[in-house]
């Protein structure tokens, strides 16, 4: 995953990123709102410290295509810093932002700093932990929305992220995959072997500047 700003940062398959820990905060203007996303680097964190260039793309994208998401309900799987659905929330939308457990105390520290100063005016993100395939059963199935900004990385974990979104998506939510397409990662088995065993996915949007895709999927009726 290329870190905002970076213009070349190939992401190592060792997610040991950062051996010692500091902070950073950025500003972001995203369908006109400002958010202040504060970056935790470390060890603990890893891949979940930065703001990747791929979760920015897909705040740019919803905004180019004016997507609606006030009102709609939204899970955000691999979180990290918060950018994406903390966006929506300001937008209106009920967000449940869900990360493992050792991404939760940034997630809400993120949220808490980007409160609007008239309050939510849906309910306040619900931050939650959650592991792939482990324990998404305790989560619904209703959303609208599911939002996954550069988390496929590790292909250990690619079929647990599919029976995970098979759930979510079991009453017809959509789900928005934004991803730095990485050899190293088997990025693009995922979409074309892994996904497709269980939704109908199209591409949507492609960078080929800085390599990203868009991706927009929805479980398969036909199984």
């Amino acid at each position: 995953m290329n870190c905002a700003g970076d213009v070349d940062d190939p992401f190592p398959v060792d997610d040991g990123l950062f051996t010692e820990t500091f902070s950073q905060e950025d500003v972001y203007s995203l369908f006109g709102e400002e958010l202040k996303i504060r970056q935790v680097f470390g060890a603990n964190l890893g891949v979940a410290a930065p703001v990747w260039e791929a979760a920015l793309y897909l705040c740019r994208y919803f905004e180019e295509l004016c997507v609606e998401l006030r009102g709609k309900r939204i899970i955000e799987l691999g979180a990290g810093t918060g950018v994406v659905g903390i966006l929506a929330a300001r937008l209106g939308a009920v967000v449940t932002l869900t990360d493992l457990p050792l991404a939760i105390p940034q997630l809400q520290a993120n949220v808490s700093a980007n409160m609007p100063s008239s309050g939510w005016t849906s309910p306040p993100p619900t931050i939650l932990p959650l592991s792939w395939g482990e324990d998404h059963m305790n989560f619904p199935s209703d959303w609208d929305l599911v939002l996954c900004a550069d988390i496929i990385y590790l292909p250990q974990t690619y079929a647990l992220l599919v029976e995970t979104l098979t759930h979510l998506c079991k009453n017809g939510a959509v789900v928005y995959l934004s991803s730095k397409m990485r050899k190293e990662h088997e990025t693009t088995g995922f979409y074309e072997e892994h996904l497709p065993s269980r939704f109908n996915v199209e591409l949507v949007h492609r960078d080929d500047k800085q390599n990203i895709n868009i991706y927009r999927a929805f479980l398969r009726t036909d199984l």
